[in-house]
């Protein structure tokens, strides 16, 4: 009972191409235990980088990663220095010749990784999850997703008791084949435990044949510059809480300069009545400039 499908793991060879791309033969174990090695090296190497996923291909001698990033700048450096450091671990690493790739993502609030590392990283930052949650699948929504939903277990907001909530707007078909769904998982490293952070985004329904190789949909970034690149948002880790957090504070201050307006409009001509900031109505003293 409750043995679920990974909603990617459930697509393979239908809409989604493997993030590994080469023949095993006599040494399978070997290479995938190599591919797990370069995964872990490299998300340890650059955790501020926005990295989705790291798609490895091999040739007989080469081995060719391409980086899904939100933030290539972090992860080229400033003119490419950061990438020639990273080529040259990895080739100590692996003892093989190492290509690396970088593709940008445009739209990080559609990639589940990145929205569920996040999440995380508010968590740790002391943010109420509920709020978390909220802010995040109104920026996923706003961007185009067809749904998303979002589950946080573990003790929640400190409590003695683990616990696991939810919230979801939306569609998510997770048994439609046909519908593109993201799934991602990501823990957060609290003072009272660890929270799970699973985060499922449907971007739609796939119809006819769709090219399964990993590197499709993504733009390869030529900059060696650092900086923010344009797919990249302020938002994604880090106590502003994403967009949402912007726009919320943007709103608040928007309210206070109302409330001055008001302030501005009390006290009016002759016997006219305040604006919206002061109930008083004027009388007959000349208007001058009201403070709050």
């Amino acid at each position: 009972m409750g043995q679920k499908a990974h909603p990617i793991g459930n697509r393979l060879g239908i809409i989604r191409g493997w993030d590994s791309n080469w023949f095993g033969g006599n040494h399978y174990a070997d290479k995938l235990v190599e591919d797990e090695k370069i995964r872990k090296y490299l998300s340890a190497r650059i955790n501020k980088g926005g990295v989705s996923k790291i798609v490895i291909e091999r040739t007989l001698k080469r081995i060719t990663v391409t980086i899904h990033t939100a933030r290539p700048g972090i992860v080229i450096g400033k003119g490419g220095a950061e990438v020639d450091k990273i080529k040259e671990e990895l080739k100590k690493l692996t003892k093989k010749e190492v290509q690396i790739n970088i593709f940008e993502i445009k739209r990080p609030e559609l990639d589940a990784q990145l929205v569920a590392e996040g999440i995380a990283k508010q968590l740790e930052a002391r943010i109420s999850f509920r709020r978390a949650m909220k802010t995040t699948i109104a920026s996923t929504m706003r961007m185009g997703a067809e749904g998303i939903k979002i589950m946080t277990s573990g003790r929640l907001g400190g409590a003695e008791m683990a616990r696991s909530e939810q919230y979801k707007e939306g569609r998510i078909p997770l048994h439609t084949f046909r519908a593109d769904i993201d799934y991602a998982l990501s823990e957060a490293l609290t003072t009272y435990g660890k929270i799970g952070v699973k985060v499922w985004i449907c971007k739609g329904e796939v119809y006819g044949k769709r090219d399964l190789s990993p590197n499709i949909g993504g733009t390869s970034s030529a900059s060696g510059k650092g900086g923010r690149p344009e797919g990249a948002t302020a938002g994604f880790g880090g106590r502003d809480g994403g967009r949402g957090g912007n726009e919320r504070g943007g709103d608040r201050r928007g309210g206070g300069n109302d409330r001055n307006k008001g302030g501005n409009n009390r006290g009016g001509g002759n016997n006219r009545p305040g604006g919206q900031g002061g109930g008083r109505p004027g009388g007959n003293r000349p208007g001058g400039p009201g403070k709050r």
